[in-house]
């Protein structure tokens, strides 16, 4: 077993490639603020079913309150997951080849390219997280 010998930097030289001090951070400037976020205060401000109010952004894809009712679209997205967090009421989130049922308190990540459409039979509040459908199939698609 051989060892990895590091020399020490040379008098007045740069510091060695593995020093951590050779980089300084990044200026918080550049960072957007962090803010919590009252789940019960976004779901108030709710006009209307399938009305969202944006609540952040994660990983670049928007997270939404909404209140759902009904039977949504197919949908599927093909450059990110979508999250289906349940916060009052129930929520079956129907997929092609099984359904899953959603109480108060639990939630499903659809991965990507996975066709999936939500169905509630009263309304549900609902946190969602999915990738824009600009670009992508969406709405109603023919079964496999």
């Amino acid at each position: 077993m051989s060892t990895i010998l590091r020399t020490p930097p040379l008098a007045g030289g740069r510091p060695p490639r593995w020093d951590s001090r050779r980089r300084a951070p990044p200026a918080s400037a550049s960072l957007p603020p962090v803010e919590k976020v009252n789940l019960a205060h976004a779901s108030t401000d709710l006009p209307a079913p399938g009305i969202t109010r944006p609540v952040g952004t994660l990983h670049g894809q928007p997270v939404h309150m909404v209140r759902l009712t009904g039977t949504g679209p197919w949908c599927r997205h093909a450059t990110g997951d979508a999250l289906f967090f349940v916060t009052r009421g129930t929520l079956r989130v129907e997929l092609r080849e099984r359904t899953v049922d959603l109480e108060e308190g639990e939630l499903l990540i659809v991965p990507r390219g996975v066709e999936h459409r939500p169905v509630t039979d009263s309304e549900a509040l609902v946190l969602m997280s999915a990738p824009s459908l600009e670009g992508e199939a969406a709405g109603q698609s023919p079964a496999p």
